[in-house]
Protein backbone atom coordinates (compact mmCIF):
# COMPACT_ATOMS: atom_id res chain seq x y z
CA UNK A 1 0.00 0.00 0.00
CA UNK A 2 1.12 3.55 -0.59
CA UNK A 3 0.13 7.13 0.08
CA UNK A 4 0.91 10.50 -1.41
CA UNK A 5 3.89 10.98 0.90
CA UNK A 6 5.87 8.33 -0.95
CA UNK A 7 5.62 5.69 1.78
CA UNK A 8 4.92 2.20 0.57
CA UNK A 9 4.90 -1.22 2.10
CA UNK A 10 3.77 -4.63 1.06
CA UNK A 11 0.63 -5.77 2.84
CA UNK A 12 2.30 -9.12 3.41
CA UNK A 13 6.06 -9.42 3.75
CA UNK A 14 7.31 -12.78 4.94
CA UNK A 15 10.49 -13.09 6.98
CA UNK A 16 10.91 -16.74 7.83
CA UNK A 17 7.92 -17.82 9.91
CA UNK A 18 6.88 -14.22 10.52
CA UNK A 19 5.08 -11.79 8.26
CA UNK A 20 4.10 -8.13 8.31
CA UNK A 21 0.33 -7.68 8.34
CA UNK A 22 -2.00 -4.69 8.52
CA UNK A 23 -4.59 -4.69 11.31
CA UNK A 24 -7.51 -2.41 12.10
CA UNK A 25 -7.89 -1.77 15.82
CA UNK A 26 -8.65 0.94 18.39
CA UNK A 27 -5.88 3.27 19.49
CA UNK A 28 -5.95 4.80 22.98
CA UNK A 29 -5.37 8.54 22.54
CA UNK A 30 -5.81 9.73 26.12
CA UNK A 31 -6.79 8.29 29.48
CA UNK A 32 -6.96 9.11 33.17
CA UNK A 33 -7.72 7.42 36.45
CA UNK A 34 -9.66 8.83 39.36
CA UNK A 35 -10.96 8.13 42.83
CA UNK A 36 -14.28 9.94 43.27
CA UNK A 37 -16.03 10.48 46.59
CA UNK A 38 -19.70 11.35 46.21
CA UNK A 39 -21.11 12.73 49.43
CA UNK A 40 -24.76 12.62 50.48
CA UNK A 41 -26.09 10.90 47.35
CA UNK A 42 -29.83 10.37 47.55
CA UNK A 43 -31.02 6.77 47.38
CA UNK A 44 -34.35 6.28 45.62
CA UNK A 45 -36.48 3.68 47.38
CA UNK A 46 -39.72 1.81 46.84
CA UNK A 47 -42.71 2.45 49.10
CA UNK A 48 -41.50 -0.46 51.22
CA UNK A 49 -38.07 1.08 51.67
CA UNK A 50 -39.56 4.53 52.26
CA UNK A 51 -41.71 3.17 55.07
CA UNK A 52 -38.61 1.66 56.67
CA UNK A 53 -36.61 4.91 56.78
CA UNK A 54 -39.69 6.80 58.00
CA UNK A 55 -39.65 4.61 61.13
CA UNK A 56 -35.92 4.29 61.80
CA UNK A 57 -32.85 6.49 62.09
CA UNK A 58 -30.30 3.67 62.29
CA UNK A 59 -29.21 2.39 58.88
CA UNK A 60 -26.23 0.16 58.13
CA UNK A 61 -24.65 -0.19 54.68
CA UNK A 62 -24.15 -3.69 53.28
CA UNK A 63 -23.07 -3.56 49.64
CA UNK A 64 -23.22 -1.59 46.42
CA UNK A 65 -23.12 -2.75 42.81
CA UNK A 66 -23.07 -0.79 39.55
CA UNK A 67 -25.97 -2.01 37.42
CA UNK A 68 -25.28 0.13 34.37
CA UNK A 69 -23.16 3.08 33.26
CA UNK A 70 -24.10 5.67 30.66
CA UNK A 71 -21.12 7.10 28.74
CA UNK A 72 -21.57 10.15 26.51
CA UNK A 73 -19.00 11.99 24.37
CA UNK A 74 -19.37 15.64 23.29
CA UNK A 75 -16.85 17.93 21.56
CA UNK A 76 -15.47 20.79 23.65
CA UNK A 77 -16.25 24.10 21.96
CA UNK A 78 -13.30 26.29 20.97
CA UNK A 79 -10.87 23.51 21.90
CA UNK A 80 -10.52 21.34 18.82
CA UNK A 81 -9.60 17.74 19.42
CA UNK A 82 -10.80 17.65 23.04
CA UNK A 83 -13.99 15.94 24.19
CA UNK A 84 -16.04 15.92 27.35
CA UNK A 85 -16.87 12.44 28.57
CA UNK A 86 -19.98 12.28 30.76
CA UNK A 87 -20.25 9.18 32.93
CA UNK A 88 -23.40 8.40 34.91
CA UNK A 89 -23.35 5.45 37.31
CA UNK A 90 -26.57 3.67 38.29
CA UNK A 91 -25.84 1.90 41.57
CA UNK A 92 -27.92 -0.63 43.47
CA UNK A 93 -27.44 -0.15 47.20
CA UNK A 94 -28.26 -2.80 49.80
CA UNK A 95 -28.84 -1.65 53.37
CA UNK A 96 -30.11 -2.86 56.72
CA UNK A 97 -32.24 -0.87 59.16
CA UNK A 98 -32.86 -1.40 62.85
CA UNK A 99 -36.62 -1.58 63.43
CA UNK A 100 -36.49 -2.46 67.10
CA UNK A 101 -34.71 -4.60 69.63
CA UNK A 102 -33.42 -7.69 67.85
CA UNK A 103 -35.32 -6.92 64.64
CA UNK A 104 -33.48 -5.83 61.49
CA UNK A 105 -34.91 -5.29 58.02
CA UNK A 106 -32.97 -5.43 54.76
CA UNK A 107 -33.96 -3.27 51.80
CA UNK A 108 -32.55 -1.93 48.52
CA UNK A 109 -32.50 1.32 46.59
CA UNK A 110 -30.98 3.02 43.55
CA UNK A 111 -28.35 5.76 43.76
CA UNK A 112 -27.14 7.80 40.79
CA UNK A 113 -23.71 9.47 40.57
CA UNK A 114 -22.19 11.40 37.69
CA UNK A 115 -18.73 12.60 36.67
CA UNK A 116 -17.26 14.54 33.76
CA UNK A 117 -13.82 14.21 32.22
CA UNK A 118 -12.11 16.18 29.44
CA UNK A 119 -9.73 14.11 27.30
CA UNK A 120 -7.94 14.50 23.99
CA UNK A 121 -9.55 12.50 21.20
CA UNK A 122 -7.93 14.00 18.09
CA UNK A 123 -10.01 15.06 15.07
CA UNK A 124 -11.71 13.33 12.19
CA UNK A 125 -14.27 14.41 9.59
CA UNK A 126 -15.00 11.19 7.74
CA UNK A 127 -18.06 8.97 7.69
CA UNK A 128 -17.48 5.25 8.17
CA UNK A 129 -19.54 2.68 6.23
CA UNK A 130 -19.49 -1.05 6.91
CA UNK A 131 -20.98 -3.80 4.81
CA UNK A 132 -24.01 -5.73 5.98
CA UNK A 133 -24.91 -8.92 4.07
CA UNK A 134 -28.54 -8.69 5.22
CA UNK A 135 -29.08 -5.31 3.50
CA UNK A 136 -29.40 -4.90 -0.24
CA UNK A 137 -28.41 -1.87 -2.35
CA UNK A 138 -32.05 -0.80 -2.73
CA UNK A 139 -33.02 -1.28 0.92
CA UNK A 140 -33.68 1.80 3.01
CA UNK A 141 -31.86 0.08 5.85
CA UNK A 142 -28.48 0.76 4.26
CA UNK A 143 -28.71 4.30 5.68
CA UNK A 144 -28.03 2.79 9.09
CA UNK A 145 -24.62 1.35 8.29
CA UNK A 146 -22.94 4.78 8.49
CA UNK A 147 -21.24 5.98 11.66
CA UNK A 148 -19.47 9.24 12.34
CA UNK A 149 -15.80 9.41 13.14
CA UNK A 150 -16.41 10.44 16.75
CA UNK A 151 -14.02 8.86 19.25
CA UNK A 152 -15.17 6.11 21.58
CA UNK A 153 -15.03 6.53 25.36
CA UNK A 154 -14.43 3.50 27.58
CA UNK A 155 -14.94 3.43 31.35
CA UNK A 156 -13.52 0.74 33.62
CA UNK A 157 -14.83 0.73 37.17
CA UNK A 158 -14.90 -1.54 40.20
CA UNK A 159 -17.88 -1.95 42.50
CA UNK A 160 -18.35 1.16 44.66
CA UNK A 161 -17.37 1.38 48.31
CA UNK A 162 -20.21 2.40 50.61
CA UNK A 163 -18.62 4.76 53.11
CA UNK A 164 -21.62 5.89 55.14
CA UNK A 165 -25.40 6.14 55.21
CA UNK A 166 -27.79 8.37 57.11
CA UNK A 167 -31.48 9.19 57.31
CA UNK A 168 -32.36 12.89 57.17
CA UNK A 169 -35.54 14.92 57.42
CA UNK A 170 -37.60 15.73 54.31
CA UNK A 171 -36.36 19.32 54.02
CA UNK A 172 -32.66 18.41 54.19
CA UNK A 173 -30.82 18.97 50.88
CA UNK A 174 -28.84 16.20 49.22
CA UNK A 175 -25.27 16.91 48.25
CA UNK A 176 -25.21 14.99 44.96
CA UNK A 177 -28.56 14.80 43.17
CA UNK A 178 -28.07 14.50 39.41
CA UNK A 179 -31.50 13.27 38.41
CA UNK A 180 -34.99 12.53 39.66
CA UNK A 181 -36.76 9.23 40.09
CA UNK A 182 -38.39 9.48 36.65
CA UNK A 183 -34.99 9.73 34.92
CA UNK A 184 -33.91 6.27 36.06
CA UNK A 185 -34.30 3.71 33.21
CA UNK A 186 -37.07 1.19 33.70
CA UNK A 187 -34.69 -1.77 33.56
CA UNK A 188 -32.65 -0.27 36.41
CA UNK A 189 -35.72 0.58 38.50
CA UNK A 190 -37.04 -2.96 38.02
CA UNK A 191 -34.07 -4.35 39.97
CA UNK A 192 -35.77 -3.10 43.15
CA UNK A 193 -38.99 -4.73 44.32
CA UNK A 194 -41.80 -2.23 43.90
CA UNK A 195 -42.00 1.07 42.06
CA UNK A 196 -39.49 3.75 43.01
CA UNK A 197 -40.76 6.90 44.66
CA UNK A 198 -39.22 10.33 45.23
CA UNK A 199 -41.94 11.99 47.30
CA UNK A 200 -40.73 14.82 49.50
CA UNK A 201 -43.03 14.32 52.48
CA UNK A 202 -40.93 11.53 54.00
CA UNK A 203 -37.41 11.06 55.27
CA UNK A 204 -34.52 10.81 52.84
CA UNK A 205 -31.75 8.26 52.73
CA UNK A 206 -28.32 9.66 51.84
CA UNK A 207 -25.15 7.65 51.27
CA UNK A 208 -21.51 8.51 50.64
CA UNK A 209 -19.93 6.41 47.90
CA UNK A 210 -16.33 5.99 46.76
CA UNK A 211 -15.63 4.88 43.18
CA UNK A 212 -12.32 3.97 41.51
CA UNK A 213 -12.44 4.37 37.74
CA UNK A 214 -10.31 4.56 34.60
CA UNK A 215 -11.56 6.53 31.59
CA UNK A 216 -9.96 6.35 28.17
CA UNK A 217 -10.79 7.65 24.71
CA UNK A 218 -10.13 5.62 21.55
CA UNK A 219 -10.21 5.95 17.77
CA UNK A 220 -9.94 3.39 14.94
CA UNK A 221 -6.41 3.06 13.55
CA UNK A 222 -4.49 0.82 11.15
CA UNK A 223 -1.06 -0.56 12.00
CA UNK A 224 1.58 -2.73 10.38
CA UNK A 225 2.71 -5.40 12.80
CA UNK A 226 4.94 -8.45 12.71
CA UNK A 227 2.86 -11.56 13.25
CA UNK A 228 3.26 -15.33 13.41
CA UNK A 229 0.65 -17.65 11.97
CA UNK A 230 -1.41 -19.59 14.48
CA UNK A 231 -0.31 -23.18 14.93
CA UNK A 232 -1.86 -26.24 16.51
CA UNK A 233 -1.23 -26.13 20.30
CA UNK A 234 0.92 -28.80 21.93
CA UNK A 235 -1.18 -28.91 25.10
CA UNK A 236 -3.83 -31.61 25.16
CA UNK A 237 -7.27 -31.03 26.62
CA UNK A 238 -7.56 -32.55 30.09
CA UNK A 239 -10.71 -34.45 30.95
CA UNK A 240 -11.70 -34.36 34.61
CA UNK A 241 -13.03 -37.38 36.43
CA UNK A 242 -16.35 -36.11 37.77
CA UNK A 243 -16.88 -39.38 39.65
CA UNK A 244 -13.83 -38.78 41.83
CA UNK A 245 -13.97 -35.21 43.24
CA UNK A 246 -11.17 -35.96 45.71
CA UNK A 247 -8.81 -36.76 42.84
CA UNK A 248 -9.60 -33.41 41.27
CA UNK A 249 -9.08 -31.67 44.62
CA UNK A 250 -5.62 -33.23 45.05
CA UNK A 251 -4.53 -31.76 41.71
CA UNK A 252 -5.38 -28.22 42.78
CA UNK A 253 -2.47 -25.96 43.72
CA UNK A 254 -2.24 -25.22 47.41
CA UNK A 255 -3.35 -21.59 48.03
CA UNK A 256 -0.26 -20.49 49.93
CA UNK A 257 -1.11 -16.81 49.47
CA UNK A 258 -4.38 -17.20 51.38
CA UNK A 259 -2.42 -18.30 54.47
CA UNK A 260 0.11 -15.46 54.24
CA UNK A 261 -1.76 -12.19 54.67
CA UNK A 262 0.16 -9.18 53.34
CA UNK A 263 1.86 -6.81 55.73
CA UNK A 264 0.69 -3.23 56.06
CA UNK A 265 3.78 -1.99 54.22
CA UNK A 266 2.87 -4.18 51.23
CA UNK A 267 -0.64 -2.73 51.05
CA UNK A 268 0.25 0.96 51.28
CA UNK A 269 3.75 0.87 49.76
CA UNK A 270 6.67 2.83 51.12
CA UNK A 271 4.73 6.08 51.37
CA UNK A 272 6.34 7.58 48.27
CA UNK A 273 4.30 5.81 45.61
CA UNK A 274 0.83 7.06 46.47
CA UNK A 275 -1.52 8.33 43.86
CA UNK A 276 -0.93 11.89 42.87
CA UNK A 277 -3.14 14.34 41.06
CA UNK A 278 -2.23 13.99 37.39
CA UNK A 279 -4.34 16.93 36.30
CA UNK A 280 -6.37 14.79 33.94
CA UNK A 281 -9.48 16.91 34.30
CA UNK A 282 -11.56 14.39 36.26
CA UNK A 283 -14.13 16.03 38.49
CA UNK A 284 -15.46 15.13 41.93
CA UNK A 285 -12.12 13.64 43.03
CA UNK A 286 -11.48 14.11 46.72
Amino acid sequence: MSDNRGFSASPCQRQGDRETVCIDTLRVLDSCRDRDCYEDVRVYLSEFGQEIIDHTTSVRTKSAKILWTFVGVDPVRFNRGFYQVTVRFYIKVELEACMGIGRNQEFCGIAVAEKRVILYGSVGNVSIYRSDPSIGPCDLGNLDNCTTNMPVAVVEVVDPVLLSAKVVEPCSPCGCCVCCCGDIPEAIAASVSGALTDRDDGNRLLVTIGIFSVVRIERPAQYLISATEYCVPDKECRVTDEDDPCSLFRKMAFPIGEFCPPALSELIGDGNTGDKDTGCGCSHGR
